[in-house]
């Protein structure tokens, strides 16, 4: 059976300081949910920004057609019922 890896260190000293400052909240403050959001969707548009780059480098003219028409059909095309 493989060995596994524990998160905590083995020390008991640090892991009693450990319980202690997660226990009183004296650990690390955790940012705002709403400074989160603001990172969260910077990085989101940075990396779709280099993606559609990447994307467009890569396609012939004809498959980037072919894909855009996908892409209608699929957002305004017919609903099967």
């Amino acid at each position: 059976m493989p060995k596994r890896t524990r998160n905590q260190s083995q020390d008991i000293n640090q892991f009693a300081a450990d319980v202690v400052k997660r226990s009183t909240g004296s650990g690390p403050a955790m940012p705002d949910q709403a400074v989160i959001s603001q990172v969260m969707a910077a990085m989101g548009r940075r990396g779709g920004l280099k993606g559609a780059a990447t994307l467009n480098k890569r396609l012939t003219p004809a498959q980037r057609q072919a894909s855009a028409r996908r892409a209608a059909q699929a957002r305004w095309g017919k609903k099967a019922e």
